[in-house]
């Protein structure tokens, strides 16, 4: 049956009516939501460099759309909306300043972890700390005063003098000096009055008098031994007697609240507090005060606060920023050949290579065969050496050279050494190639020669400096190839450098072998030594080496000259030049574009000139590059063109590597060429060929170089697209002007002037390879945005093409589309509101779809978190543009989510709907803000027709979710996730009750009994809208009471889920509600609705805006409808035995779970005939009753003297003798009359709905959870101690019995179980009984006994809830989990004391009637009982001993009149405290007996304790039947301690 949904406030209304009282409120900061609750901002854009990257000129120049849209992205700042308090809408781990982890827990001792070996050992039992002990020989005087003390009558014994728990002392005689065994004899040191010498009688002798005017004569074998003990003994009397007036002084601090009606405690509790005690009016504060010491947040302790839990942080988003591969430096030292001479004229100075070189250095991928960076150029030249080519005055080299680098383009290092080169993907294929070039000069063989010989070399030496000072001087700008080396760069893929490996030999370059993928072959044999060994080597040495780049290596310039940050302008040789990496063309690798780079590669590849006539001679074949930007004849070519080290940074021209006497020369230079801005059809490449004479002669003065011809290349094509690949041309035999016009060699109708080569075959080839972030290769992306730009500039251009190219978007290339992510998206935004047709907007949307999904299945969504987070910015709202991205966004979202469309689509949406609804929600901030209407009241600030459009997506989201999730799971889970985001936004925008109506709208596709998988889904979306920063105030959490205002204290709360408290408390009513329907599920969906109820509470105690204790109590009341829920399902909380021990003698009949046992007996498991016959239709409410479970959870009667008739005579048949003891008075007949009960309401079963209520119980950790927020809830209302009265007021007898009995059942639940336990199921081993004993009791006489039996072992079998069973056997785990039990339990322990003063300070009169023999006392009563029967910690036993001073002191009738019962159980608790294995249970047990024995004797007007007599003895009797061994030494010395109290209280004599 679904439960009836309840509409909510209007919240916006609520808040104006009740301005005056939310004002006037003192917490009114938890009603209202704080003012500037968001903005926007706008961050500076932080480069990597110390300018920006777009050249000054480029927007100007720009007219392309998309080159400018480029350049906006790469030059716009980030745009993000800032929460005021966002850091408070996370997870209770992602709170801003939250102490979780106390920093030192106490350390408390628990009577379970002490060792069972020393505790029989008396001395070890002996002297507390500062107290005193001495044992010795001693002759003891026979005491009998008839016969006078003659020496004979002297005994020799051995005496200990031991202290008790209580601080007093014994002297114990023995036969022999073995301590252990039973005392001969024992002189109360407590009656003593003092101790004097006594000589008379025998030497060394000194008595001791006591307060019954006997003495005890005792002698000494020395004079110092005898004044020892004098000196000890009168230092104890000294003490005890001061300690007897303090007692004293407190008895009547007692006397005198008596007549206050307040007195809570009594004589001999608080020796050390007294002091401080005396300035605090009545003895409750003392109490309370001890007990508010100290205390720590339950929450602190609880297991989920203590795990590191890192699964709800959201990523961290950050802007987008140039990444790189792996960095490498590479940094070139030297090249020296073997070859050596002084290259000066008069020789005089350093020897040096005797001609120039010019190192090449490139990276190549042998693996996917692709060179992967642009060529870093060295000149590792001595100056001296350089002075050959340029020391000429030769003017041919000052035209090449050109003018210095233009301004603002940082400055060129002039001889640059290091590189840094970039990797994306390393593997150990890749290879650092050098190629060595020189000064061109002839054949490739010829040259090489004398670098291969070892001989003589002086000579030779001379020759070829001579040879090469004649070829510098004619030919010094042309370059020949000369030689290569190569060297692996990485170990693995992960990018480990290989920094010891050199570079090989230096070999021969072969002129048949230049290109790349002759390179490519010579590299693949490279780790072949038989193949290598087979080349020709030149001697010689290249040395460079490579290492990692610190990530703020100072002193670099970027691939396009631009100084990085922290540049410092030293000599010029130091800087560091990024290398240019040829990513790979795949989206993986792709990143989005951060920067400007506009450069060109080109590489000239191949000439093929054996057919050509044209000329006459074409053999040393010279390749020129120039760019320009226009055909005429006098155009300039542009100085765009980067040149060489040593020159300037542009030049003109560029020339390739010369191969001597070739036809058919080969190629393998590279060019760079920094591109203009704005490209346009006349931009183009000019080649032009020469031949150059080599030969040396200097008879006649013949040319150096000779045209033999020309080829060009345009760069744009079709409409303004750059073209990109392996081009071949057609050469030209002469220049005309407007030779642009005839590209291929067919076209020739610009006149006859042109003559081709070879008839006008494509000779001559070349590839170019673009790097660009303004200009794309794709045709899709090119087309779409040349169609917006003609779409902006006319009206022609319809909406039904533009379809047509967004539609083609799909086919773009991924890592077009990452490189272009931001730009792309910001103009899909821009289309999107302007989009009259519904259809544009649908079409945006899809392609957005594709391009998010692309993204996500890349794995670079968070790409798309930093586009929405920092990039994104709607086009400001203004009156052109009407329509709002949100608006619209949102109803193409509903389009494409309609049933009809195609899923696939639908599918996408959903999978990745967060980047939809984030881009909703950043669109609605800064329409807010920029249109001002962030100051309107809420209801005003969007339009109906946006609340529509709201309203309708969720809905059409809803079948998606709730019905989709089996076929496409993830899907469904995303979009259910990011629609709690969206809605938990809406919050901070919208009409606050709108959005709680669509709140309702998602909850209602939701009915009890869904699959697991939906109240997953359910429960994650209460979660996360409950971690709305502000879901306090959303919850408004104030008295809505009708007529005036009231004071918060007046208020009536809801303690249960009324409908009034679900409307005007919306949220956390929902979630209540939706709690109390999981637990009527499967365990595993009651778990997920638990740790959100939980998560939630912990986050509110921890929450620094609410720290304060008011803020806490004001809190709580939100969430006292848990009590309700508690109640309703208190049958469950039962905490059950959940390791099976193997077989037992003793076992529960199962009938008992399906009998409805209203009135348990003790003599009687089957329900007997005092039932009525049940009706068929009647509650299933008694089917499980708290009897039952009391009895089983090991609570109750679990005392153990229920076995023993004489016991049970004393109660009565009426006695529950359950957690819940009501009288058989209030049984079955009652309750169901007492309509007033919340309980028996929701529990009847409803004629026509067939919901049975489920019996199976909870978990342990399941109830601990559950029970953590019921005792925080308590704890906080210990502040508003009136919403408590009110509470417990307003309950029917029976929840008050539930409530008790929930109190009870804390108690059991975080009972602590000591060391040994905790570590054993830690190791997984099933948790051994503790008490061996009780399994093989007899079976007792009644069946009470069988059941006191199973209880022995359910409380041994508690199953104690460790934080991770998984992994934690150190030592230091299981102290921790200790640790932490302890704690948890003694808090545990402290709160619940709390709650029980307080009730018993409003409830005196109620508790007190019958001479407090009613239901109500027997069940608080009970309460105080548990705490002796469950281990506690000494901190806590000590409250709890004062605790039970004070419930004697104000209702002795309980006790001392009427039946025993109460009496008894009281005393065999105490008395088993008596033989506590601690010293001070012992103490503050023997006192409490003395006093509930003197409080007895004082109610009878000091006639006798005859009850508590006759109680005891029964106990003890009771005590050695259940074979607890009370023989020991513990036993009696706390028997003393009652002794020595009897003596010393003056007030009886």
């Amino acid at each position: 049956v679904k439960p009836k949904i309840i509409e909510p406030l209007d919240y916006e209304n609520v808040l104006l009516q009740r301005k005056t009282q939310i004002i006037s409120d003192v917490l009114r900061d938890m009603l209202q939501f704080p003012t500037e609750d968001f903005q926007i901002s706008t961050l500076r854009r932080q480069g990597r460099t110390l300018l920006s990257t777009v050249p000054e000129t480029a927007e100007k120049e720009a007219s392309s759309l998309f080159v400018q849209e480029c350049i906006k992205t790469y030059k716009s700042d980030w745009h993000v909306v800032n929460y005021k308090y966002e850091e408070y809408s996370g997870d209770f781990r992602q709170l801003p300043h939250k102490v979780l982890r106390p920093e030192k827990l106490a350390a408390h001792v628990f009577e379970v972890d002490e060792d069972v070996e020393k505790d029989e050992d008396a001395a070890s039992l002996g002297s507390q700390k500062g107290g005193v002990s001495k044992h010795g020989w001693l002759y003891k005087g026979n005491m009998n005063s008839a016969i006078s003390v003659t020496m004979r009558s002297f005994k020799r014994r051995y005496f200990h003098l031991a202290q008790l728990g209580d601080g007093s002392y014994n002297l114990n005689f023995y036969k022999d000096e073995n301590t252990s065994k039973e005392p001969k004899g024992t002189i109360f040191l407590d009656s003593c009055m003092g101790v004097v010498q006594n000589s008379k009688v025998r030497r060394f002798a000194f008595e001791l008098k006591m307060q019954d005017k006997s003495t005890f004569l005792l002698a000494a074998d020395s004079e110092a031994e005898m004044e020892e003990w004098i000196s000890i003994l009168n230092k104890i009397l000294h003490s005890s007697f001061e300690q007897a007036m303090q007692e004293k002084r407190n008895g009547d601090l007692n006397d005198a609240d008596e007549e206050h009606g307040k007195a809570e405690l009594s004589s001999g509790s608080f020796q050390d507090n007294f002091q401080e005690s005396v300035h605090i009016s009545t003895a409750r504060d003392v109490e309370s005060r001890m007990r508010s010491e100290a205390r720590l947040k339950l929450f602190t302790l609880d297991p989920d606060t203590q795990k590191l839990d890192f699964s709800g942080i959201e990523p961290d988003v950050r802007p987008f920023e140039e990444k790189f591969g792996k960095r490498v430096l590479v940094s070139c030292h030297n090249l020296s050949f073997n070859l050596q001479g002084c290259v000066t004229e008069n020789e005089e100075g350093p020897t040096t290579n005797v001609e120039p070189f010019y190192v090449v250095l490139s990276l190549f991928d042998v693996q996917n065969s692709r060179k992967i960076s642009a060529d870093f150029r060295v000149d590792l030249n001595h100056p001296l050496v350089r002075q050959i080519t340029y020391g000429q005055g030769n003017g041919s080299d000052s035209e090449i050279i050109g003018d210095g680098p233009p301004e603002g383009l940082g400055l060129a290092p002039h001889y640059p050494t290091q590189g840094v080169f970039s990797v994306t993907c390393p593997h150990p294929d890749i290879f650092l190639v050098a190629r060595i070039e020189k000064v061109l000069q002839g054949g490739i063989t010829h040259c090489t020669e004398p670098y291969m010989k070892s001989s003589d070399s002086t000579k030779v030496a001379q020759k070829v400096l001579k040879n090469a000072k004649t070829a510098c001087s004619r030919l010094g700008q042309y370059r020949m190839p000369f030689a290569w080396a190569a060297r692996p760069v990485f170990k693995d893929a992960s990018g480990t450098l290989e920094k010891n490996a050199r570079f090989s030999a230096l070999y021969r370059q072969d002129s048949s072998k230049l290109s790349d993928e002759d390179m490519f072959k010579l590299l693949t044999d490279f780790r072949k030594p038989e193949k290598m060994a087979k080349l020709p080597v030149l001697l010689g040495n290249l040395d460079v080496t490579i290492d990692n780049v610190a990530p703020d290596v100072p002193n670099c310039v970027t691939t396009s000259y631009i100084p990085v940050r922290n540049f410092e302008q030293t000599g010029s040789g130091t800087s560091l030049l990024e290398v240019e990496e040829f990513v790979p063309c795949i989206a993986k690798c792709a990143q989005p574009f951060t920067i400007y780079k506009n450069h060109l590669y080109v590489y000239p590849k191949h000439l093929k000139y054996d057919g050509q006539k044209s000329f006459a001679k074409a053999r040393n074949i010279a390749v020129c590059v120039e760019f320009k930007d226009s055909d005429e004849d006098e155009a300039q070519p542009l100085k765009c063109i980067y040149g060489r080290p040593g020159g300037p940074l542009f030049t003109k021209q560029a020339y390739a590597a010369v191969l001597h006497h070739q036809h058919n020369p080969e190629f393998y230079d590279e060019i760079k060429i920094e591109l203009p801005t704005q490209l346009h059809e006349k931009h183009h490449l000019l080649f032009s060929f020469f031949h150059v004479s080599c030969d040396n002669n200097s008879k006649k003065k013949d040319v150096v170089e000779t045209p033999v011809g020309s080829a060009w290349l345009p760069l744009l094509k079709d409409g303004g697209r750059v073209i990109m690949n392996e081009q071949q041309l057609p050469v030209a035999a002469n220049l005309p002007a407007g030779y642009l016009s005839s590209q291929d060699g067919v076209s020739k109708q610009s006149g006859s002037e042109i003559k081709w080569v070879d008839g006008g075959k494509p000779l001559f080839t070349l590839s170019t390879h673009l790097v660009s972030t303004v200009y794309t290769q794709d045709q899709h992306l090119h087309n779409f945005f040349q169609h917006c730009q003609s779409m902006d500039m006319s009206e022609q251009a319809s909406e039904g093409e533009l379809i047509k190219y967004l539609k083609s978007l799909h086919a773009m290339e991924g890592h077009v589309m990452v490189n272009f992510l931001p730009t792309i998206l910001n103009q899909l935004f821009c289309v999107l509101p302007r989009a009259s047709h519904e259809d544009v907007a649908v079409n945006v949307t899809r392609v957005m779809v594709h391009v998010v999904a692309q993204c996500h299945e890349e794995g670079l969504e968070h790409y798309l978190r930093s586009f929405v987070k920092f990039v994104f910015k709607p086009e400001p709202y203004s009156s052109i543009c009407l329509r709002t991205v949100h608006e619209e966004l949102a109803k193409a979202m509903t389009a494409i989510l309609k049933p009809s469309t195609d899923f696939l689509t639908s599918n996408k949406l959903l999978k990745h709907s967060w980047y939809f609804f984030e881009a909703l929600v950043k669109s609605m901030a800064y329409y807010l803000t920029e249109s001002g209407k962030v100051k309107l009241s809420r209801n005003q600030r969007f339009s109906a027709s946006f609340h529509h459009t709201v309203e309708t997506l969720v809905n059409m989201l809803m079948p998606h979710i709730t019905q989709k999730y089996k076929d496409n799971l993830d899907a469904s889970r995303n979009a259910n996730h990011s629609l709690a985001l969206f809605i938990k936004r809406c919050f901070t925008f919208m009409d606050r009750g709108f959005v709680f109506k669509q709140i309702n709208n998602y909850m209602n596709c939701f009915v009890p009994g869904d699959p697991k998988t939906l109240f997953e889904f359910k429960f994650e979306f209460l979660r996360v809208v409950c971690n709305h920063e502000h879901y306090i105030p959303l919850n408004l959490p104030m008295p809505f009471g009708k007529g005036r205002i009231q004071r918060f204290q007046d208020l009536q709360l809801d303690y249960s889920l009324t409908d009034d408290f679900c409307r005007n408390h919306f949220l956390v009513g929902l979630l209540l509600r939706e709690v109390g329907g999981a637990l009527q599920e499967h365990r595993d969906i009651r778990q997920i609705a638990v740790q959100v109820l939980k998560g939630l509470m912990i986050k509110h105690t921890f929450d620094d805006r609410y720290a304060a204790k008011s803020h806490q109590a004001r809190l709580a009341t939100l969430y006292l409808p848990l009590f309700g829920l508690l109640q309703e399902n208190v049958y469950r909380l039962d905490i059950k035995d959940l390791a099976p021990l193997g077989n037992h003698n003793v076992s529960l009949p199962p009938v008992w779970l399906f009998f409805p046992c209203q009135n348990m007996r003790e003599d009687s498991l089957v329900p007997n005939s005092m039932v009525p016959p049940q009706k068929p239709g009647s509650c299933i409410e008694n089917a499980l009753h708290k009897d039952v479970f009391g009895v089983i959870s090991g609570t109750g009667d679990s005392s153990p003297h229920s076995s023993t008739p004489n016991v049970s005579s004393v109660h009565h048949a009426d006695s529950r003798g359950s957690l819940a003891s009501t009288d058989s008075a209030n049984s079955l007949l009652d309750k169901s009359s007492d309509k007033t009960n919340s309980l028996e309401k929701s529990q009847c079963v409803s004629a026509v709905g067939s919901t049975v209520l489920r019996c199976d119980k909870l978990d342990r950790d399941e109830i601990g959870n559950l029970l953590m927020c019921f005792l925080h809830i308590l704890k906080s209302m210990s502040e508003a101690v009136e919403a408590l009265f009110a509470y417990w007021n307003k309950a029917a007898p029976s929840e008050l019995m539930d409530f008790f009995t929930l109190i009870e059942i804390c108690l059991h639940q975080f009972r602590y179980m000591g060391k040994r336990f905790i570590a054993r199921s830690q190791e997984g081993a099933g948790p051994v009984a503790a008490d061996r004993k009780s399994l093989t009791l007899p079976v007792s006489r009644t069946r009470a006994g069988i059941l006191h039996a199973r209880l022995q072992q359910l409380g041994a079998l508690e199953n104690a809830h460790t934080i991770n069973n998984m992994y934690c056997h150190t030592e230091a785990d299981v102290n921790s989990q200790c640790l932490l039990e302890a704690n948890v339990s003694t808090e545990v322990c402290l709160t619940v004391l709390d709650t029980l003063s307080t009730f018993i300070m409003g409830f005196k009169t109620q508790l007190n009637s019958d001479l407090g023999h009613n239901p109500l006392m027997k069940t608080v009563f009970q309460v105080h009982l548990c705490f002796l029967q469950i281990p506690q910690s000494e901190a806590a036993l000590k409250q709890v001993f004062t605790s039970l001073r004070t419930f004697i002191f104000k209702f002795p009738c309980t006790f001392f009149d009427g039946r025993a019962d109460m009496c008894a159980s009281l005393c065999y608790e105490i008395l088993k405290c008596c033989n506590s294995k601690l010293s001070f249970i012992r103490s503050d047990a023997a006192h409490l007996l003395y006093f509930l024995m003197k409080s007895n004797f004082d109610y009878t007007g000091r006639k006798s304790f005859v009850r508590t007599h006759l109680q005891v003895v029964i106990a003890v009797s009771q005590l050695i039947a259940d074979v607890i061994g009370i023989g020991s030494t513990r036993f009696q010395q706390s028997l003393s301690i009652i002794n020595n109290c009897a003596n010393s209280d003056k007030s009886i004599k």
